[in-house]
């Protein structure tokens, strides 16, 4: 066991350096001009990173706008009798709003859950169950579909807010029935 080990970790240690050698080597033998067409392919990526800043900004904007006003402590708070009635525990419930707005916020959010409850408490568990659980749903209509063009994403938005839901109650139904 402890060879096998040791051979998964050279491995693993060698994996990405010896992808940089073999993708570079090989589009060299099949005739590709290598450093030519990573020089256009980074030259498309910067001018889409500068047509979707508008989509980032207007997102995090909405984003710091809710989460200042004190909109989303409103919508937790009305909805508390509701979480209560399920057994969801106060903790996790912060992430019901801040997962689908944010991924660094909502990551944040689990870490100072790891670190005051610890990663194998229960609501440690939920947390992190949670945010794999769920989608940075406005993250991806800005910036994906912000990317392409699309302007028409209504039925997006609500299919995802929809997954993110069934992540969510998905997560909280799992982690019971395993860490209860």
């Amino acid at each position: 066991m402890i060879i096998l080990l040791d051979i998964l970790q050279k491995v693993s240690l060698w994996s990405v350096p010896l992808l940089v050698l073999i993708i570079p080597l090989y589009g060299h033998i099949k005739g590709v001009k290598v450093y030519e067409s990573f020089t256009e392919g980074a030259a498309e990526g910067f001018t889409t990173v500068i047509k979707i800043i508008p989509y980032l900004l207007a997102m995090m904007v909405a984003i710091s706008v809710f989460r200042a006003s004190g909109a989303m402590k409103l919508v937790i708070r009305l909805l508390k009798p509701l979480f209560d009635s399920l057994n969801i525990p106060k903790e996790v419930v912060p992430l019901f709003f801040l997962r689908p707005l944010s991924g660094s916020g909502s990551l944040s959010y689990v870490s100072q859950l790891l670190n005051e409850y610890g990663p194998d408490s229960f609501i440690g568990k939920l947390a992190s169950t949670i945010q794999g659980s769920t989608e940075t749903t406005f993250y991806i209509i800005a910036v994906y579909f912000g990317a392409i063009g699309i302007k028409k994403y209504r039925y997006a938005v609500t299919v995802g807010l929809l997954a993110d839901l069934a992540g969510f109650f998905a997560a909280v139904f799992i982690c019971k029935i395993l860490f209860l």
